[in-house]
């Protein structure tokens, strides 16, 4: 297709969003994910335990905790962002989103899985 590489597919059509978070324990991932899905804001949560180093309040740290990566349709990341803000239990959020090419059946039942309710 005219202006279609590798890289750039032609169009919108495969393109999704990825939002990354992350959290201290299981039991929120677990809350965090459910119910972003049940919200409709993404359409997937993948959910797995990884080993954070960074500095707080001047101090370095290193915690376990668990990743989030939440796949949704990109016109839905201003609310999944929100609704992932409004629930989270850190004071400051690792609130990440880049948009990512998908195969396209992929991209439109992410489309379809986060339309808006009603």
């Amino acid at each position: 297709m005219k202006g279609e590489t590798d890289t750039e597919p032609a169009g919108d059509a495969t393109r999704i969003a990825v939002v990354t978070t992350t959290v201290a324990s299981a039991a929120d991932a677990d809350r965090l994910a459910a119910l972003m899905v049940e919200r409709r804001v993404a359409a997937c949560v993948q959910v797995e335990r990884v080993v954070s180093h960074y500095r707080w309040q001047g101090a370095p740290h290193r915690e376990e905790e668990w990743r989030l990566d939440c796949k949704t349709a990109v016109p839905r990341v201003d609310a999944l962002l929100a609704a992932l803000a409004e629930q989270h239990p850190y004071e400051l959020p690792q609130l990440l989103a880049q948009t990512v090419r998908a195969e396209r059946r992929y991209a439109e039942w992410v489309g379809e899985q986060t339309l808006p309710p009603g």
